[in-house]
């Protein structure tokens, strides 16, 4: 085999294999890394294959091979393909070359079509095809095999797969072991590592923050546009000049418009260039966030800063110091205690009656926010609102609105966005649920209930120091809740383990230098695929990234802008947001700036007040668009040139989604008076709840068809609660569930926020009484069938 695969190689143009046969099957695996270490297997089935046209060989050729020999039969030659393919010999002499079973069988059914739909072929090919076909059946070895074709087949492979030829590159290109060499301007100095550890509200950040004030120079990096904003403020407040970089915005403390030795930042927009005295890092735990985790190692071993201070949860400590280790530098700890005590209370609120001044209801949706929200309203009661998706100046009103004594509102209803950035003065915190839709790694919703680090971050809001309230509490407003918050809440937060890395542009556009024909989606895929992480880090998820590039693949675009637009911060689930990116995408790729007069065209704008929650969010979305295009004008000023005029409208828009805030149990009459009868009303991707008068017209209209909906509630509120209880008691109430029916639906409906728990025990409630009372028994549900039989028989 070797000394025909020889022979053929000759004609191919391909240097043949110095291994036998023989050796080892393994494919790709058995190569080796740049460094000579064992690399994995890639995951072939990322790899894309180029399609080729057929009959690129060129009349020239054609008359060659036809005159050297003969016109091809297509049947003999697809008997003979047919053999090739099922030789064992050929398919290990393919493993050989990085060819596993996908891969060898995707280029042979390509090399197949190729020479059967091709008019000619090159005069190699056609001779060894030629010697094979008269050789075959005839005895005649010398004129030609089938194993010859290999150097053939191996060409075109590598043609279709071109990542076969440059392997090892690309292996070394995706070698993401040794983070910290990526920083050389950090590893020529020697930092000193400052981690202050605590819990909320233990000072950590201020005694970190007073180093950064008393610096020739220093650089703050937070999570946060609202914790960027606030130190900016407290810095200059305290006559020490300090710039704001964010995503979406540059504020100079400078009249001319000159750098300030000291900067505020959102940790993704932190230099590694610009050496400073001193350095914060705030919110370190959050290293091991799946999306965010790399701009925290990025900045922790790239910081060009004499002085680095780490500000975080003790669980952060000893991955910070072997982080260190690798660089050589040392870890000093400092440890903070909580300036005032937190009391977590041994009853739960149970109604909204029994609520106080300086009370925050956490929600983990905005459906229960709400619905909320409407129920103490109805009670006389002003509250603000506080959630994710509103503008930053939104909720720094809200708050504002809540911590002044003289405003009558004095309870706050909010989702864990009050976890960090905001500074309120509150009393108690009230869980009204301790279960949270999250996204697990692979990308899939999952409801659990929250972690130990997340309560402690929420319930630390209590009390805070300084503050009109000296002490904090904690309750939950569901007495099954309180005793999982309390076991929650007693747990030891578990220690960060890895740190999240991300790949660079410079990586991504190196592998399309090798992979000239991927998408930048698979790009990205085959680079997770191929890299290489030692146990301290891991690769963050990249969903969102691939998500955008997908969406703009078809528009024509260099890689680097390709990469830009892919990392524009936006939520994918916002169809109004993406819709918007992929008209600036285009517009972006036919060079025609975007101007101020084109966006006020597509938003619409200027906007009214919203009438309804529908009219709100939709707001919310056009701030999001206003977001966007400021984040592109500081990456592309000259295609993006109007961010000053943006910036103003986006000022009034904030102005108009705070009047709705203020007026939001009005928008949700509003929307759900616009439902139809019977039904909850519905707005967008956040469908809002029902009130007890709702259900009762729903029950009252629909009672004969109410059983099954019944047992889903019934079912639903019981997972709710099931997800609440320890180990020891969940047991026997996923056999009280059995009988209620399937779990998933329900279990979707609470994800989709189609039923509430107001909702949920009004119609367990309901139901159980129409059980007592026989309505939905058995013995009803066989009377039932009874006279349906009579019926039967009469009308027959």
């Amino acid at each position: 085999l070797q000394a025909r695969a020889g022979l053929a190689l000759r004609h191919g143009g391909i240097a043949p294999r110095a291994r036998p046969v023989a050796s080892s099957a393994s494919s790709s695996s058995s190569a080796s890394s740049g460094d000579g270490g064992a690399s994995r297997a890639p995951d072939t089935s990322l790899f894309v294959p180029v399609p080729l046209k057929p009959g690129l060989g060129g009349a020239a050729e054609e008359d060659v091979g036809a005159e050297l020999t003969r016109p091809l039969d297509k049947g003999e030659v697809l008997k003979n393909l047919n053999k090739f393919y099922k030789r064992k010999e050929i398919q290990r002499l393919g493993a050989e070359h990085g060819l596993d079973a996908r891969l060898f069988h995707q280029a042979f059914i390509s090399f197949r079509k190729y020479i059967m739909e091709s008019s000619s072929v090159s005069a190699d090919l056609h001779i060894i095809l030629n010697d094979i076909c008269c050789g075959a059946g005839k005895g005649f070895v010398l004129l030609g095999h089938v194993d010859d074709l290999f150097p053939f087949f191996l060409r075109h492979a590598k043609q279709i797969f071109p990542m076969l030829d440059c392997m090892d590159d690309l292996r070394k290109i995706s070698d993401l072991r040794l983070p910290p060499n990526w920083y050389p301007d950090a590893r020529a100095i020697q930092r000193k590592i400052i981690f202050h550890a605590g819990p909320t509200n233990s000072g950590k950040t201020y005694h970190a923050i007073q180093r950064f004030l008393s610096a020739k120079s220093g650089i703050y990096c937070g999570p946060l546009k609202l914790l960027a904003h606030e130190i900016f403020q407290k810095s200059n407040d305290a006559n020490v000049p300090c710039d704001l970089v964010t995503g979406e915005e540059r504020v100079f403390a400078n009249e001319n418009a000159r750098q300030a030795p000291h900067v505020a930042c959102t940790i993704e927009m932190c230099s590694t260039n610009t050496p400073y005295e001193v350095a914060v890092i705030d919110e370190i735990q959050m290293i091991r966030d799946p999306a965010r985790g790399w701009a925290w190692t990025r900045a922790l071993l790239g910081l060009c800063a004499e002085e680095i201070h780490v500000c975080g949860e003790p669980a952060a400590i000893d991955l910070v110091t072997e982080l260190m280790y690798t660089t050589g530098e040392e870890v000093e700890v400092r440890n903070y205690k909580r300036l005032t005590p937190l009391t977590v209370l041994d009853y739960a609120l149970e109604s909204l009656d029994n609520l106080h001044p300086g009370d925050c209801i956490v929600c983990f949706s905005k459906n229960d926010i709400y619905s909320v929200s409407r129920q103490i309203e109805a009670r006389g009661l002003e509250c603000a609102v506080i959630y994710g998706s509103l503008p930053p100046g939104t909720k720094l009103e809200q708050a504002k609105k809540f911590n002044d004594p003289d405003d009558p509102c004095k309870i706050l209803v909010a989702t864990d966005a009050i976890g960090m950035g905001l500074n309120l003065c509150i009393r108690r915190i009230i869980f009204n649920s301790i279960v949270k839709p999250t996204v697990n790694e692979k990308g899939e919703k999952e409801i659990d209930s929250i972690t130990t680090s997340q309560a402690l971050q929420i319930a630390g809001r209590a009390g805070r120091f300084g503050s009109s309230f000296k002490q904090g509490e904690v309750t939950t407003m569901h007495r099954d809740d309180l005793v999982r918050l309390k076991e929650i809440l007693s747990e030891a937060v578990p220690p960060v383990k890895a740190a999240g890395l991300h790949p660079t542009p410079e990586q991504i556009e190196m592998f399309a230098y090798h992979l000239p024909d991927a998408t930048l989606s698979n790009l990205i895929d085959i680079f997770v695929s191929l890299s290489q992480v030692d146990g301290m880090y891991f690769v963050c998820n990249i969903d969102d990234f691939k998500f955008l590039a997908d969406m703009i693949q078809h528009i024509p675009l260099n890689l680097r802008s390709r990469y830009v637009f892919c990392t524009a911060p936006l939520n994918r689930k916002e169809p109004f947001v993406c819709t918007t990116l992929l008209k600036f995408a285009r517009q972006f790729s036919r060079n025609e700036p975007l101007t101020f007069d084109w966006l006020c065209r597509h938003t619409k704008w200027p906007l009214a007040a919203p009438k309804n929650i529908k009219e709100l969010l939709h707001l919310e979305a056009v701030h999001d668009v206003f977001d966007l295009y400021l984040w592109l004008s500081y990456r592309f000023m000259d295609m993006f040139p109007d961010a000053v005029l943006v910036r103003d409208i986006q000022k009034k828009l904030d102005d108009i989604i705070q009047i709705g805030v203020s007026n939001i149990t009005k928008l949700i009459r509003a929307s759900q008076s616009a439902a139809a009868p019977g039904t909850a009303g519905v707005v967008s991707d956040f469908p809002l709840s029902t009130t007890q008068k709702d259900a009762k017209v729903v029950s009252d209209r629909h009672s004969e068809a109410s059983t099954e909906a019944l047992s889903i509630a019934v079912e639903a509120a019981g997972l709710r609660r099931a997800k609440n209880l320890g180990p020891s008691r969940l047991g026997s109430r996923q056999e009280d569930l059995k009988s209620y029916g399937r779990g998933s639906l329900a279990n979707r409906l609470l994800r989709e926020g189609l039923l509430t728990q107001e909702m949920l025990r009004q119609l367990e409630s309901e139901w159980q009484d129409q059980h007592r009372n026989g309505r939905y028994g058995i013995g009803s549900k066989r009377d039932d069938q009874q006279t349906s039989k009579e019926t039967r028989k009469k009308r027959k």
